[in-house]
Formats: C-alpha cells, structure tokens, sequence
C-alpha cells in the first residue's frame, strides 16, 4: 500500500501546481509500471510550465517594447500638432517641415505595426506559407536585376556573384525569401554610410543546401552583440534610430522566414569593416 499512498501524495501535489514532484520507484510490478508514467506525467506538466512562463515572459517584454515604441513618434506627432494649431509655426516653411515629420512618424507607426503583424503571425506559426520548388539560378537571378535597380537609384554599389555551376532546386516560398533577403539588405541599408556604402551578395552550394551570402562594407557589429541581433526589437545602436527608420523585427522576422523553410541564418562581422549575413537552404534531392 505504501507506493499508492506516495501515488496519491503526488496526485495531490500535482494538483496544488507542484509540477515538480517525482515518486521513488521500489516495486517493479504493476504500480512500478503507474509510477513510471506518473514520473513521466509529471515532468511534461513541469516544462509545459516553464514554456508557459517563458512565453507569458516574452509577452510582458513585447507589450513592454511596443509601448515605448509607438509612445515616442505619437508624442512627437501630438507635439508638431499642437504647435501647428497654437500658431507657433508662422512661415509655410516651418509648417512643412512639421508636416514632414509628422508624415515620418506616421510611416514608421504603420511600419512598426506591419512588421508586428507578421512576426505574431510567424510567432503563432499562422502564416500561410505556399512553398513550391524553385531552381535557385534563375530565382536568384531575377531578384538580384530588382535590388541592383533599387539600390543603384540610391547610388549604393551593389553586386551580385552566382557560384553555383549545377542545376539545383529548393522547396521555397519565393516571396517570404524575397522578403528576407530585402530585410537584411534594409538592415545594411539604414546603418551604413550611403555615399561608401557597398553590398555584395553571392550564391554557392554545399552538397546538401546553398547559401546566400549577403555583405556590406558597413560599421560592423560589435562581438558582444552578435548573438542578440536576430532577438525581436533588438537595436545595435539606439542612438542611430532616432530618424525612426528600424522597427527592430527585421532581422527577427528574417530570421523566422529561413527557419520556417528549414534552414539556418547567421551573421558574422567586424566593428568598422562590415558584416557578412548566411542564409542557408535546404537542396531538393
């Protein structure tokens, strides 16, 4: 009778949330066997709540991001508003300038909520993905034609260098790839220096996956910081996004796409010479 009392000592410490409760196994007949399973019942409620805590955790840090996020473009937009209606900018000069503004901080309200909308979507695995195969060369190649473009308006040097010789296919959603890639070329983008700003990307393949490997000339990333820079509403440096260009779930967001594909992303750099972003696919065989 002593392993059912410790059986119903446990139920009810399992009961009271006390999810870490184990039983000592000294039979080995059929209560041995209710024991194991009690053991194994019991350590599944136990990480089934440390997720739930580390998820509601996660929620308390995302509200807490989103507030400080929209409180400083909607008290800026409150205050050229006022200034605007108390008569405080005179000349039509001023008056577009505050106009601008406001048109900035608003851009960026409407990005910033973008950008949350799809990352809860990825976050809860709710986006619909419409994966299809894809020969990588020629995918490549049409994108690379439309960045070259955009970034050459913007009097970026960019280029592009295809060192795949077989044909290969990936299983891929094109324009969540699409959408990555133009993530971490944004990213590139909004830290570096336009008039020396340089990226390159360029494509290989390594027997079972290819990567896309996307680089720039730009400041770098400190070694300390590496590791936080796919963390959602994580800033390399705050004091750069005062002109309210990053929402800080870029990279986050790009991050989620290559996962979603079955693939791996990572960044190296060097402080003051640039950084270097992989992406990596899995081949169709």
């Amino acid at each position: 009778m002593k392993p059912i009392e410790s059986l119903k000592t446990g139920v009810e410490q399992i009961a009271k949330g006390n999810y870490e409760v184990r039983i000592e196994k000294k039979v080995y007949n059929e209560i041995g066997i209710l024991i194991d399973e009690f053991n194994k019942m019991a350590e599944k409620l136990e990480q089934g709540e440390k997720l739930k805590k580390e998820y509601e955790e996660n929620r308390k840090t995302l509200i807490a991001n989103i507030s400080h996020d929209l409180k400083t473009p909607i008290t800026s937009i409150n205050g050229y508003v006022e200034a605007i209606l108390d008569g405080v900018a005179h000349s039509p000069d001023t008056i577009n300038s505050y106009l601008k503004t406001i048109h900035s901080n608003i851009d960026y309200i409407n990005r910033l909520i973008d950008d949350l909308f799809l990352f809860s979507k990825l976050d809860m695995q709710k986006v619909d993905f419409k994966f299809e195969k894809v020969k990588i060369k020629p995918f490549m190649q049409d994108l690379m034609e439309e960045f070259a473009f955009v970034l050459g308006e913007k009097n970026i040097k960019f280029s592009f260098t295809d060192k795949i010789e077989r044909e290969i296919e990936v299983n891929i959603d094109g324009k969540r790839i699409y959408q990555t890639i133009r993530n971490i070329i944004g990213n590139a983008v909004k830290y570096g220096e336009k008039e020396t700003l340089a990226i390159s990307i360029g494509l290989k393949d390594e027997k079972d996956h290819i990567k896309i490997i996307i680089s720039d000339n730009g400041p770098g990333i400190a070694q300390d910081k590496l590791p936080y820079v796919f963390d959602r509403f994580y800033r390399i440096d705050t004091e750069r996004t005062k002109d309210l260009m990053s929402t800080g779930l870029g990279l986050a967001i790009a991050k989620e796409m290559v996962e979603a594909h079955g693939g791996e992303i990572s960044v190296q750099s060097i402080l003051s010479e640039g950084s270097t972003f992989i992406v990596e696919l899995p081949i169709v065989i």
